[in-house]
């Protein structure tokens, strides 16, 4: 039997949307990006555990309390000629940091994307995180400097989308 102060890893289930929401709101405060939540119960409820989602969540409760979570989903990758792990958000809460709670999430993550087979685990890292780009380099991560995340957001997307009217 595993002891109370171990990690415990759980799959995420619809009953957790608010908890999921609570992680997710506490990492765009400690990124400093909380205006860039829109997110709600609700959204979290349909786009993470709906009909047709990709996306998965696990939960780590140390002592039975719920203290990190990771949301990830599968990409794919052409050159492999398989799919990947992609690691969206991890996120330990403040006071738990140091245990090595993160290291056993990525452990954990990386079992999954073995056991599916996945020719990648990618992630992505904020340029000022110093303390986070050291650990994942320490795990053995590699840091794609010759890569640049390009984005649209909801309204880059609707003004290109709209384009295919007048083509």
């Amino acid at each position: 039997m595993k002891e109370s102060s171990e990690l415990e890893i759980r799959q995420a289930t619809i009953e957790d949307s608010k908890l999921l929401l609570d992680f997710i709101t506490q990492l765009a405060i400690y990124e400093k990006m909380q205006d860039d939540v829109t997110a709600n119960e609700e959204l979290i409820r349909q786009s993470v555990f709906g009909e047709d989602s990709n996306v998965e969540a696990v939960i780590g409760y140390y002592n039975d309390q719920p203290v990190c979570f990771a949301l990830y989903f599968y990409n794919y990758s052409t050159f492999k000629g398989k799919r990947g792990l992609y690691l969206e958000d991890l996120f330990v809460i403040p006071e738990m940091r140091g245990k090595g709670l993160g290291k056993k999430m990525l452990i954990h993550l990386a079992g999954i994307a073995k056991s599916k087979g996945c020719g990648r685990f990618e992630w992505s890292v904020l340029d000022w995180n110093e303390p986070a780009i050291k650990f994942y380099e320490s795990l053995g991560a590699k840091l794609m400097n010759e890569w640049i995340i390009t984005r649209l957001d909801e309204d880059g997307i609707t003004q290109l989308a709209d384009l295919r009217d007048s083509n």
